[in-house]
């Protein structure tokens, strides 16, 4: 059974990395993944868990309830930060950064490009912010492979800007909500090293990049429809939008509760505001820009690929396999630095949430109590306090690893889906730049950890 439930898990994860050639959607293979593991070990608990011989069903269905628990706290955080991105996108408040950009010239614009995307991910999430900039560059390039160059900083630059905010990549959020990380720690630690990892790109392609670039020519609309939104309304929902994602670090500090509570403080008053802005309006546009009405636009397969993926992993806690593996990898591998640069090279080929999740089974949050108790001489306890050396690279690497390949982060996809870029050029173009940057910041992260 022990080695069943193993079998399993690579069998689902297989399906997941293969989503496209089987055509079959990586939410579904993940749920069943988890059902399948949860099957086999009740099944077999006796015999893999000796512990729970006297109730082995009972001590099962306890530890799924408690593995929960935990998951359930992600979910809803990122259900309600999924919803008041889309009220914002519903709006138009965007446009409030991307109707600012005038500049003609390559290298201003890749620049630009680059810091809005770092930026804006770190206070959205890397996905959307994606989306909303491989969006922008339509408007502003005309020649398409050109567009594929600045789609592939977007990538990085979007994975970069998640990796050191606590609500700006699901892995780090992930991290942030475990108390792994704080949010203090994660911005103040890897603020520096996430801007590395984007800078080495941008300066190697701004030696080579020259000219100017042509826009695309102005689409004359036959048919003019009156704007649902005022810029009074876009600008208070963007503000108000982006305000209460910036609030949740705060409110988590001041009352101590969990980050997801925080969310959706700021989801009820982003709700009550809309209802009240567009009450006079007609209902079929109230509806469009209300949270009832963009609630239909939220990523639920997302929501039930984490679901799964976490279930599954947290039955592979219970049974002890992440055990077995993080011994292992301690003694091949030796240091915190060298797992953590490892687990982000192969978030470029699996998907890096499986991966957090496994390494934060796989190796439990020491307190500052049982440190002092352990008296730990080798410092490899050390790293794993809150805020502690390895949390923080995992973190990082996970977070940008996933750029060297299109295909390594949610990022990557979508840049990928919007403007058909060729996976092969993508990895003789941005592949390189990518792995340097990733190399570049995790180095930046080990020397300014010496200090």
């Amino acid at each position: 059974m022990y080695a069943l439930m193993a079998l399993i898990f690579i069998a689902g994860y297989l399906c997941i990395a293969f989503e496209h050639p089987l055509q079959i959607d990586k939410a579904a293979s993940a749920i069943l993944t988890a059902v399948f593991c949860w099957t086999v070990l009740v099944l077999g608990a006796e015999s893999i868990l000796p512990a729970l011989q006297s109730a082995a069903a009972h001590g099962i269905s306890g530890e799924l309830r408690h593995h929960l628990g935990e998951i359930s706290e992600i979910l809803f955080f990122l259900m309600g930060a999924m919803t008041i991105v889309e009220l914002i996108d519903a709006h138009d408040g965007f446009k409030v950064i991307t109707d600012r950009i005038r500049t003609n010239r390559r290298v201003t614009l890749l620049w630009l490009i680059g810091f809005i995307t770092f930026f804006l991910s770190a206070t959205l999430d890397n996905l959307t912010t994606t989306i909303v900039m491989v969006s922008l560059l339509r408007k502003l390039l005309k020649d398409r492979h050109e567009r594929w160059f600045y789609a592939g900083i977007v990538v990085i630059a979007a994975n970069a800007g998640g990796a050191w905010s606590p609500i700006g990549d699901v892995t780090t959020t992930m991290l942030w909500i475990g108390n792994q990380i704080t949010a203090s720690g994660i911005i103040g630690q890897l603020l520096i090293p996430s801007l590395v990892c984007l800078l080495v790109p941008l300066i190697f392609l701004s030696l080579t990049m020259k000219g100017e670039f042509e826009r695309p020519a102005l689409e004359v609309l036959e048919e003019h429809s009156p704007d649902p939104t005022t810029p009074f309304e876009r600008n208070l929902v963007f503000i108000l939008g982006v305000g209460a994602l910036l609030f949740v670090p705060v409110f988590k500090a001041l009352t101590h509760l969990p980050p997801y509570m925080g969310i959706l403080f700021g989801l009820g008053v982003l709700w009550v505001t809309t209802e009240i802005l567009h009450r006079s309006k007609n209902a079929e546009d109230r509806h469009e820009l209300s949270v009832v009405g963009v609630l239909r636009k939220i990523d639920t397969t997302s929501i039930l690929f984490f679901l799964g993926i976490l279930l599954a992993v947290s039955s592979l806690a219970t049974a002890g396999h992440l055990t077995q593996v993080a011994t292992a990898l301690k003694d091949s591998l030796g240091n915190v630095y060298a797992i953590n640069i490892a687990i982000g090279l192969l978030s470029a080929v699996v998907d890096n949430v499986p991966l957090v999740a496994g390494a934060m089974k796989m190796y439990p949050l020491v307190s500052a109590e049982a440190l002092a108790t352990a008296g730990d001489q080798s410092g490899w306890l050390g790293s794993f306090v809150v805020d502690g050396a390895f949390w923080e690279l995992l973190a990082y690497c996970a977070g940008t690893g996933g750029s060297c390949l299109i295909i390594g982060s949610a990022a990557g996809v979508a840049a990928m889906g919007m403007e058909k870029i060729d996976f092969l050029w993508y990895l003789k173009k941005i592949s390189l730049l990518a792995l340097l940057g990733y190399l570049a910041g995790a180095a930046t992260y080990i020397g300014l950890a010496q200090f």
